[in-house]
């Protein structure tokens, strides 16, 4: 276990899909489950492997790099049946995948390509089925197992440039109650967080991003929840300590979901008419 930890995790193995540089939700994340004692083997598209930059986190974590691609069952199989010679029976998975297709290429909503549209669908949301599928097919998961995937507010309300990601996370979070109950048989907790806005590679392809970002900040009471204590957050529902944790999708995001107007922002509106 790495100095600082409270060996949260110790003795505990698993999967951390979606790293992809020291700005990503699951690169903190796996920095977060080694520092409590999680071993785990990282994931990631094979066309990542071109950026070079998984290797580093890999040595840091003392962890393997197995590539597959989330979309492909043949690839998840294949990854889970190594994962389970190299770790043994696993104890999480953390899915931190997602694109927006005609996001990135700045498609309006009433204006989507439908087969990108399909590809982000598959991407952001049918990936955590594929996984989740996988897992139990390998049987490479251990009863009393967590599985955590990341989400956004946009799944439960509208932001207008979020558009078909709006769409993605709602299957997502959908997934996890379907799932949820299905693997509460086996004492598996399934759980989605639904993180504030983050300066992640992902987050800034979204049009408007820096403009979602200070909106929230000033209406959020802690302000917005920055990357590293979203990786603590997500080592506590990987954790024993929420083992009666499951079906649920929380929200991690310094208090916004649950504001209306701030007072920071009446003062900010109210120059503006002035």
């Amino acid at each position: 276990m790495a100095s600082g930890g409270h060996a949260l995790l110790k003795d505990k193995k698993g999967i951390i899909f979606g790293a992809l540089n020291e700005t990503s939700l699951a690169w903190h994340i796996a920095e977060s489950v080694y520092r409590e004692g999680g071993r785990f083997v990282l994931s990631n598209s094979p066309v990542v492997n071109r950026l070079r930059t998984l290797g580093a986190l890999a040595e840091r974590t003392e962890s393997s790099i197995i590539w597959a691609d989330a979309t492909e069952d043949e690839d998840l199989n294949s990854l889970f049946q190594e994962t389970l010679k190299k770790l043994g029976k696993l104890d999480f998975v953390v899915h931190s995948i997602a694109m927006g297709m005609n996001v990135r290429r700045s498609r309006p909503y009433e204006d989507l390509r439908y087969d990108w549209y399909q590809r982000t669908l598959d991407i952001s949301a049918i990936s955590l089925h594929r996984i989740v599928h996988a897992a139990l097919e390998t049987e490479s998961m251990n009863d009393g197992a967590s599985i955590v995937a990341l989400s956004y507010l946009g799944a439960q309300r509208i932001f207008s440039k979020y558009s078909e990601m709006g769409d993605a996370k709602a299957l997502l979070e959908s997934i996890v109650r379907s799932f949820g109950y299905r693997l509460g048989k086996r004492g598996i907790r399934i759980n989605a967080i639904s993180q504030s806005p983050t300066r992640t590679t992902a987050g800034s392809g979204i049009d408007g991003f820096d403009a979602l970002y200070e909106f929230a900040e000033k209406v959020a009471p802690l302000g917005n929840a920055d990357a590293a204590s979203c990786a603590d957050y997500t080592v506590t529902l990987l954790s024993d300590l929420t083992r009666m944790v499951t079906m649920q999708t929380l929200y991690h995001d310094g208090g916004f979901s649950n504001m209306g107007m701030s007072d920071e922002l009446i003062v900010d509106l109210s120059k503006a008419r002035s």
